[in-house]
């Protein structure tokens, strides 16, 4: 299917103004489930930057009882929406991968479900259809939507609202000019953390499980290599690595050196959501007889450890 958008050759030529409104070129990737199908259902929108691959924004809603098809059909609303707000002029590419959604928007399938004609109508009444494209890719490239809708119905089954994640700090401003230093002065280390590494025998399982947990903590999968993954920023990143120069034995946090990390993961609820969803990303809840104050009754935090052995604690705020 070709990227290029055609538009109306009589149309109102809107270039200058359009200029300052945000990109002429725009990608939404957008998503839906239900667990029962009709069951609890929620979708996943976000709109990306063609030329960086940056995500703009995203967004995710619990809908409550409803099918998979109408579920991505929201999703696939939702994103145009989001994309409009944006830069209502732009040329927009929807990349789904319902087969079913995207070949009705295409108009190469009929609609024949009520619920879906009134979803397709109001995502045509969204952008002008002209300004919009249609692709099917397959569900392993479309990873983003699919975590945001899964993370919608997790909340509403919770009873808990959606929440996105923590977007990366900005670097800080520059200071302004300063008198150089004496000759004699000593300047203090600046004593924040660059990076961590986690060394692995098995990078696909700590991937699954700790990349997993890594994303939904705020760390944006950054750059993958043969034998590692890093996630986060260049301010901070943790990078998952295994390959020949990892010894053999495995993990024990009990022995001398690092024995866990530690990262704030919101309210309460958050933390409790976060550790129920974990345990099907191969994570088990420890300390269970003490949990959640199990580092003391001023403590609220959910500990967590992995097949490997690794442990992290969620702490609320």
């Amino acid at each position: 299917m070709t990227h290029q958008q055609l538009f109306d050759p009589y149309e109102r030529d809107d270039s200058t103004e359009d200029a300052a409104a945000g990109p002429a070129r725009l990608v939404v990737e957008a998503d839906g489930g239900s667990r029962g199908n009709p069951g609890h259902a929620g979708y996943g929108a976000l709109v990306r930057d063609p030329e960086s691959g940056r995500i703009l924004v995203e967004k995710a809603a619990y809908i409550g009882k409803a099918s998979n098809n109408v579920a991505e059909y929201s999703g696939l609303v939702s994103g145009l929406e989001l994309a409009r707000e944006i830069n209502p002029q732009a040329s927009v590419h929807v990349k789904m991968d319902s087969k079913l959604v995207v070949e009705q928007m295409s108009g190469r399938w009929q609609i024949k479900h009520a619920d879906m004609k009134v979803l397709a109508a109001k995502a045509r009444k969204v952008l002008d259809p002209r300004r919009v494209t249609y692709e099917w890719i397959p569900r392993e490239r479309n990873k983003d939507a699919d975590r945001l809708s899964n993370e919608a119905m997790d909340a509403g089954m919770a009873g808990v609202p959606w929440k996105p994640r923590a977007a990366a700090q900005a670097p800080a401003p520059t200071p302004a000019a300063s008198p150089a230093p004496a000759a004699d002065e000593v300047r203090a280390p600046a004593g924040r953390l660059h990076h961590i590494e986690v060394w692995t025998e098995d990078l696909p399982a700590a991937e699954a499980s700790l990349g997993w947990l890594l994303e939904r903590l705020g760390f944006p999968r950054k750059d993958s290599w043969k034998d590692g993954v890093g996630f986060g920023t260049d301010e901070f990143y943790i990078v998952l690595e295994s390959g020949p120069d990892v010894a053999p034995g495995g993990h024990d946090r009990r022995r001398s050196g690092v024995n866990h990390l530690a990262f704030r993961a919101g309210t309460r609820a958050a933390v409790d959501l976060l550790a129920r969803r974990a345990a099907s990303h191969g994570w088990s809840l420890l300390f269970r007889d003490r949990h959640p104050f199990a580092g003391g009754p001023e403590h609220y935090a959910a500990y967590l450890e992995n097949a490997e052995g690794f442990e992290v604690e969620l702490v609320a705020d």
